[in-house]
């Protein structure tokens, strides 16, 4: 298994670097402040199965594999970035399944599967999370040791920290569109939450 040391060193790294505002942070806020945390969790399950995906790809060598094929990763990036800008542009027209409709008891009808597909895609298709990946968990692997109960506490422990960020961010964003909706400010708050998935977007396409 893990030393009680290699963990102390291992969370307070991780929990930071998921801390920092990102792709997937971004999204989880501006799902929070458009739909709500609870309903934000479907995006929140999608992401995770992406990050433990990338996360175990990047220790086994399939992360070889697509930087030896960049054109179909790049495919990947562009598809994903396009569709999420796309959802900006519609939530800042007010428009679409996820932007907040004026009336105030009614909620954007997006579906869980949508919102699962969204956070994989986005988990999957960002290059920075390859690339801290393949940095900085293999050196907390210890060779001389069975990988597999390595990787699963390592990647359980990552999917912890990752959720409880995921859930952090929903929260300031439920929070904020709060705040928006007491003036009845529904189209700022959807061209404020507009903005932000239009550059999630760019950054996935570009990043």
């Amino acid at each position: 298994m893990i030393s009680l040391s290699v963990l102390s060193v291992f969370v307070p790294t991780f929990f930071m670097v998921s801390l920092t505002p990102g792709l997937c942070m971004t999204l989880s806020m501006t799902l929070g402040m458009t739909i709500g945390v609870r309903r934000a969790m479907w995006m929140m399950l999608g992401e995770l199965v992406g990050v433990g995906l990338v996360a175990v790809s990047a220790v086994i060598g399939v992360a070889t594999l697509m930087l030896r094929y960049p054109e179909v990763f790049a495919a990947f990036k562009w598809l994903g970035g396009a569709y999420l800008i796309y959802l900006g542009v519609m939530m800042w027209r007010s428009k679409g399944r996820m932007a907040i409709p004026d009336a105030s008891d009614a909620a954007p009808s997006v579906t869980p599967m949508q919102l699962i597909v969204q956070g994989f895609v986005t988990a999957v298709a960002n290059p920075k999370g390859w690339a801290f990946f393949i940095a900085l968990l293999p050196p907390f692997l210890d060779a001389g040791r069975p990988m597999a109960p390595q990787l699963a506490v390592l990647v359980g422990m990552i999917l912890t920290l990752e959720l409880t960020c995921l859930l952090i961010y929903a929260g300031g964003g439920r929070t904020a569109s709060r705040f928006l909706r007491r003036d009845g400010n529904v189209r700022l708050l959807n061209r404020v939450a507009g903005s932000l998935m239009v550059g999630v977007g760019v950054w996935l396409a570009l990043g």
